[in-house]
């Protein structure tokens, strides 16, 4: 009788474990992921090999199940989001993670483009089209567009920029149809949709998409950045700071090793991020000496003003510098013992 309930207990045992790993709850949860030295990722022809590290810092994220989620509230910078929070409405895991990989190439092709101007190198770029982020759902685009999908023409119109096309939709009226030429994969496609109010801006029109540029940089020395399978934005400035590092003949580490993170435009701009805290505890771990952060131009829920707490939180050396611009992380690289 004894076997039996051991063996019955050992099986409800079992399946709870199963359950409590496998069954996903409606959140992510995140923590503290890795800091990863930029030089295997970078390569620029005939670029220099520089003592010190710019590094990449990146956070952890994935679905919670119960386990994750009770870590979540026990750990300290494990931190839980609604599905809303990260995905937007209607979006599937795979249109986010295309939407994430989209955002990572815009952030190279900035980065590239900002270090070759600053560095005096030739640079040039042109636009090819317009990239589908996300594709709102019970709109027209919904079951005709993708995420990944790029347009290049409406009504046989040739579309170079998102800003463009956003333009040119809002001269038209609601229930006006567009003819959509787009590219999927190899193919060129197309669809006949009609505009339509946005559900919650309801005085704009459209088909239901967000947009992004698709840009070609044509460098010399010529580069290429290996981001694997790294999403989102936020790598751009310290993608930057490692091209242009190879770029120029000083080596501005000066030796050290040099985290941080920041989303950058064409203009040199760095913008807010989010995961700061779990990205500087990240750098503490890999003995990061210095973390660039977005300044915000001071607002006083920065990423910068975050990143000061928790670097006083966990009690680390590493010195955090708030940065606007390319320009300010050069400034500071430049004066810097």
């Amino acid at each position: 009788m004894k076997k039996r309930t051991y063996a019955m207990a050992f099986f409800f045992g079992v399946i709870i474990a199963l359950l409590a790993i496998f069954i996903k709850l409606p959140y992510y949860v995140t923590m503290p992921g890795s800091a990863q030295d930029l030089k295997p990722l970078v390569h620029v022809e005939h670029g220099d090999d520089d003592a010190g590290t710019f590094m990449l810092t990146t956070v952890r994220m994935g679905r919670a199940n119960a386990i994750s989620y009770l870590l979540a509230h026990a750990r300290p910078f494990y931190e839980l989001y609604p599905l809303e929070e990260i995905k937007q409405e209607g979006e599937t895991d795979e249109e986010y993670t295309m939407r994430q990989l989209q955002l990572m190439e815009q952030s190279k092709e900035a980065a590239i483009a900002v270090a070759y101007k600053k560095a005096g190198k030739p640079v040039s770029y042109k636009t090819k089209g317009v990239y589908v982020m996300s594709v709102l759902p019970h709109m027209p685009a919904e079951g005709q567009l993708k995420v990944g999908d790029r347009i290049v023409a409406i009504n046989g119109k040739k579309m170079t920029t998102s800003d463009q096309m956003v333009k040119y939709i809002r001269a038209k009226k609601k229930g006006d149809k567009i003819h959509v030429t787009f590219v999927r994969g190899k193919k060129q496609r197309e669809a006949t949709l009609a505009l339509m109010p946005f559900p919650h801006e309801p005085k704009q029109i459209g088909i239901g998409i967000s947009l992004a540029t698709d840009y070609d940089i044509v460098t010399n020395p010529p580069v290429r950045v290996d981001s694997e399978q790294i999403g989102g934005p936020s790598a751009g400035l310290m993608f930057s700071l490692e091209i242009y590092n190879q770029l120029v003949k000083e080596d501005i580490t000066k030796g050290h090793k040099i985290a941080g993170t920041g989303t950058i435009n064409m203009e040199g701009e760095v913008g807010p991020i989010g995961g700061i805290s779990q990205k500087i505890v990240a750098a503490d771990r890999e003995g990061a000496e210095i973390f660039f952060a977005p300044n915000e131009h001071g607002a006083a829920d920065s990423n910068y003003r975050e990143a000061v707490k928790t670097a006083k939180k966990i009690g680390t050396k590493m010195k955090i510098v708030p940065v606007d611009t390319f320009d300010d992380a050069i400034r500071y690289l430049k004066q810097m013992q």
